[in-house]
């Protein structure tokens, strides 16, 4: 357990002695990470990524994590360093970097496949990306940093080795041991190892399967299970999956070619990583890909759509096809969807209502399983989590990247693996790694941002909560006429949205009516001259009589109007 939160004097500037880890987004959640790392004076950025949306944001598909903090030290911020390129780890840049205008470094695949996202976003003055090589090793400020190259569900995900002159931190970012991951470089545990042998100050690590026994798997192991699952479909079949995992795509495309089948990409995303990958210089011997305007002209059977969409998100790909109105993919009964993906927390609903649509339609659906083993995760299950606490060996365990049971439960197995302390700490917390034993020294706003439209709110702005309520309990506007002694002159006249049928429903207005009336009868001469107090008592009466009508609570807007 974390000890109890300590302050020192001004920690939010750290000192030549002194460094800091404070996360501002991905501690105590899966997605929108944000981390910054102090010395010296000086602040660190690692991954800048976002999240989806939830139901209790209406009109709201993206979310991200609230960079003020940095904002207001960004002359003190000596670049942003991507682990990888994830949506959850990179998403962000093209909204925030303008706050930010910090130098950005990556390598060549997640930097390939940012700059296209800036491109396809249109980002004005999009920001400068340094590219930088696998396994290399850079200054910036006060920092040290080598990239050790890991194995994950995306070509070159890093851990980061962060030295400073208080120590050594790695920053282990998303990763799995998988002892054949057929697109990218192997994991590099002999430099772990060597690493270690230097000393390590503090581990912050994922932490995402810290409640899954074993071991996470391998690409191999699904590829062989696609290779038998699509030899057995007779019609056309789609694998959903996230577009990012490279090695997947080019699993589904060679488990194309050997089945006889052409593949075609459905989805924006889906072209955007393999652009980048082919940059990046991967994906370069796969077979020529099929036009998804031309999978008409084949046989039903000779055809693979590689889709994106596996979260059932409502504009993906899948969901369009599945409702039957994408431009130019139709899927018939008989045919089947294969969803080589996992469920992400918080997509359980969209999900189910993505398998209800294709069953509606006769449509197979084919989802990981013991069976069919078609998916593995891209992150450590305790067995591996235990093989890189062994291997890195350091005096202090954080664990991040996992909603709170998940850091609960990497805390405890790194003090089985003998490791001296272990700080839980969650977003807005900064934790001091050096001088002394590791510890929470303050707490700093770390709330979320929505990308509603064209804007970014604070998730608790008031448009949002009233868009919120709005959903839920409905609206009502009321344009009430008064003299100049505030008697009413007609009937108030009411326009209510998504909360009665005032045709069928006479009786609330009519109760509302009633209302207003007996409210201006309470209110003493002198109130019912005065524009606010009327406005507000005739508010709160309509609102309490919608409330006995109809048992909700909506968002009343009163229209005064006072003529002489």
């Amino acid at each position: 357990m974390s000890p109890k939160l300590e302050r020192i004097a001004d920690p939010r500037t750290p000192q030549k002695e002194e460094l800091f880890f404070l996360p501002l987004g991905g501690t105590g959640e899966i997605g929108m990470n944000l981390n910054l790392y102090g010395h010296a004076g000086k602040w660190l950025m690692v991954d800048l990524g976002v999240a989806f949306g939830e139901h209790d944001l209406p009109g709201i598909e993206v979310v991200m994590p609230d960079p003020d903090f940095i904002v207001e030290r960004a002359d003190d911020l000596v670049g942003l360093v991507l682990t990888h390129g994830h949506e959850d780890h990179l998403g962000a840049v093209p909204y925030l970097w303008k706050y930010l205008r910090c130098p950005i470094y990556a390598t060549p695949f997640t930097a390939a496949l940012l700059r296209r996202k800036l491109a396809d976003d249109r980002v004005d003055d999009p920001p400068e990306i340094i590219e930088i090589p696998l396994s290399s090793r850079f200054t910036l400020g006060p920092f040290d940093i080598e990239l050790v190259t890991l194995t994950h569900s995306i070509p070159e995900p890093n851990a980061l080795i962060i030295r400073t002159s208080c120590g050594t931190v790695v920053h282990t970012g998303d990763w799995k041991l998988d002892p054949d991951p057929l697109v990218g470089e192997d994991y590099d545990d002999q430099r772990l190892r060597e690493i270690a042998k230097e000393g390590v100050l503090a581990m912050v690590c994922d932490s995402t399967n810290a409640l899954d026994p074993g071991r996470a798997g391998s690409e191999v192991d699904v590829r062989e299970a696609l290779e038998k699952v699509v030899g057995r479909m007779k019609n056309r079949v789609a694998v959903a999956c996230f577009a990012s995992n490279v090695a997947r795509l080019e699993t589904v495309m060679r488990v194309a070619e050997a089945q006889g089948r052409r593949v075609a990409l459905v989805g924006r995303s889906m072209h955007r990583i393999v652009a980048a990958a082919r940059d990046a210089g991967y994906l370069t011997d796969i077979p020529p890909l099929l036009d998804v305007r031309d999978i008409g002209y084949l046989p039903r059977e000779e055809v693979l759509l590689l889709c994106t969409g596996s979260q059932g998100e409502p504009r993906a790909a899948l969901w369009r096809i599945a409702n039957d109105d994408h431009p130019e993919v139709t899927l018939a009964p008989g045919d089947a969807v294969l969803f080589s993906s996992r469920v992400i927390p918080g997509n359980e609903k969209s999900i189910q209502a993505l398998y209800n649509l294709l069953a509606q339609r006769g449509i197979e659906i084919v989802t990981a399983g013991e069976e069919d083993p078609i998916h593995v995760s891209g992150h450590p299950c305790r067995e591996e989590l235990i093989d890189m606490y062994q291997w890195v060996k350091p005096k202090v365990a954080i664990p991040v990247h996992g909603e709170t049971r998940h850091l609960h439960a990497h805390a405890e197995l790194a003090r089985r693996c003998q490791v001296p302390e272990t700080v839980i700490g969650s977003n807005g917390a900064m934790i001091q790694l050096a001088p002394g034993p590791a510890r929470i020294v303050d707490n700093v706003h770390a709330g979320r941002l929505a990308v509603d439209g064209k804007v970014l709110r604070p998730v608790g702005s008031p448009v949002l909560r009233h868009r919120r309520r709005m959903v839920y309990n409905g609206s009502v506007a009321v344009a009430v006429v008064v003299d100049r002694a505030g008697g009413l002159l007609v009937e108030p006249r009411f326009a209510a949205q998504g909360l009665y049928d005032a045709e069928e429903e006479p009786e609330v207005e009519v109760a509302a009516a009633q209302a207003i009336e007996s409210a201006l009868h309470k209110l003493s001469r002198h109130e019912r001259r005065q524009d606010g107090i009327l406005q507000e008592a005739l508010r709160v009466a309509v609102r309490r009589a919608l409330q006995r009508e109809l048992g909700k609570k909506p968002i009343v807007e009163v229209q005064l109007i006072r003529l002489d």
